[in-house]
């Protein structure tokens, strides 16, 4: 089963602050963790969403609108991500409450979600 933790962002990575001390090294030790367990599909940070854009489609038919960053509401902005691949939603509970605080200064938030598993019958 496939899960996908989503790093939530936060105002001060949105401003692009640097990382605090030590974080960087207890996210490598996380990754190294997963892989040497076999579970790590993927694992992605985010720039800020002041380089990215929004692509929506407000009318039904009609040509898509775009709408550049940086976006409102940095806690409900994603900064990263890590795919992971487990035998059961408990694995993936397990895995996601193993790291590390994502900002490591408390404003650290992890979002997990099971991906929809598509095959020939369900399209």
């Amino acid at each position: 089963m496939r899960f996908m933790l989503l790093v939530k962002a936060s105002p001060k990575a949105e401003a692009g602050y640097p990382a605090i001390p030590g974080l960087e090294d207890a996210m490598s030790r996380y990754n190294e963790e997963l892989e040497a367990a076999g579970v790590r599909v993927m694992a992605e940070g985010l720039q800020p969403t002041s380089t990215g854009m929004r692509i929506s489609f407000p009318d039904p038919g009609g040509a898509p609108v775009v709408t550049h960053g940086p976006f409102p509401h940095p806690t409900e902005q994603v900064a990263g991500f890590i795919l992971i691949d487990v035998a059961n939603r408990e694995e993936a509970i397990r895995w996601a409450m193993k790291m590390p605080d994502p900002h490591g200064n408390g404003e650290g938030q992890i979002e997990l979600r099971q991906l929809y598993v598509w095959d020939e019958e369900t399209g």
